[in-house]
């Protein structure tokens, strides 16, 4: 079984790239929005989370803080995907709780796949 991928990202370019990088080694699962993701926790646990930070309806550290208030999901690596890359953004975004940081736009193929094999392991 692939490990599962949770992208949380409202750019259809930037899904499509991430999609393309990691399939089809990994199964990459997409999500327009915080709560279309949030709603189908349940039903299609990931693996892994690469999220938006500027998001519609509910930004990413938003829905970070949902998944760390429960109880089953306090241990889900969530890496904040997000184009905040200024001096800071990166101690900023761990100090909040990701686990990890991807600054957009993806720039190096190989930055993306070790930093999900550091997470998920190696592809399937």
């Amino acid at each position: 079984m692939k490990p599962r991928i949770a992208v949380v990202e409202d750019n259809p370019d930037n899904r499509l790239l991430v999609r393309a990088l990691l399939e089809p080694a990994y199964e990459v699962v997409e999500y327009e929005t915080g709560p279309q993701f949030l709603a189908d926790l349940d039903h299609r646990r990931p693996g892994l989370v690469l999220l938006d930070i500027s998001l519609p309806e509910m930004d990413g550290v938003e829905v970070l803080r949902w998944i760390r208030s429960q109880e089953g999901l306090r241990g889900l690596p969530v890496v904040a995907l997000t184009a905040h890359a200024m001096a800071g953004d990166r101690e900023k975004y761990l100090s909040l709780g990701f686990d990890d940081y991807l600054s957009k736009p993806i720039v190096d193929d190989e930055h993306l796949l070790e930093l999900v094999r550091r997470w998920v392991g190696p592809e399937a």
